[in-house]
């Protein structure tokens, strides 16, 4: 954790100053009227609109997803995600589809918070929990802005679980977000 910790405040360092000689340029990604499609890193749970694939002992589970949004103002983009997910493991294999609705704030145009809800549903869902079940997430981040059109965006998710009987309740996770601006 601690490494992790301080690769993070390596990360922003390094990109803080880097994004102060492009102040100007990185404010116009994020104007009304601009589009953005993003992909995350994801984590080890079901309901994920991000990427992620794990092996162990012959288990292996995995996930493929995209969001999408459009800034309705400056610095502030309505959002929706879609994933695809499953997990192989001796007994067979199980899928699950999962949804996300938020929205995404750039703080300065270049600190994004989101605020989304995230669900999930499917035969690994139903064998796995018997319940749909579904996250209130907030994240805050930094976007390095690498070009005219590309964000990398690392940050900090909480998840918190809106069903007892599928998860713990909170799940923290650290993403490395790609973005297109358009």
């Amino acid at each position: 954790m601690k490494k992790i910790i301080l690769t993070m405040a390596a990360v922003f360092a390094v990109s803080f100053a880097n994004a102060q000689d492009k102040k100007d340029g990185a404010s116009g990604q994020t104007s009304k009227g601009k589009w953005l499609v993003e992909a995350n890193t994801g984590n080890a749970m079901l309901g994920t609109t991000g990427f992620y694939y794990s092996s162990q002992d012959g288990n292996s589970e995995y996930n493929v997803g995209l969001d999408g949004g459009y800034f309705i103002m400056d610095d502030l983009a309505i959002k929706a995600g879609l994933g695809f997910g499953g997990v192989s493991f001796d007994g067979g294999s199980a899928s699950a589809f999962a949804y996300r609705l938020g929205a995404k704030y750039y703080v300065k145009s270049m600190i994004p918070v989101t605020l989304d809800l995230t669900g999930a549903s499917g035969d690994a869902v139903e064998n796995f929990a018997g319940e749909t079940p579904m996250w209130l997430g907030v994240g805050a981040g930094y976007a390095w802005f690498i070009g005219n059109n590309v964000s990398i965006e690392p940050g900090l998710r909480y998840n918190h679980s809106l069903n007892d009987k599928y998860t713990d309740k909170a799940v923290l996770q650290f993403n490395i977000g790609f973005a297109l601006h358009f």
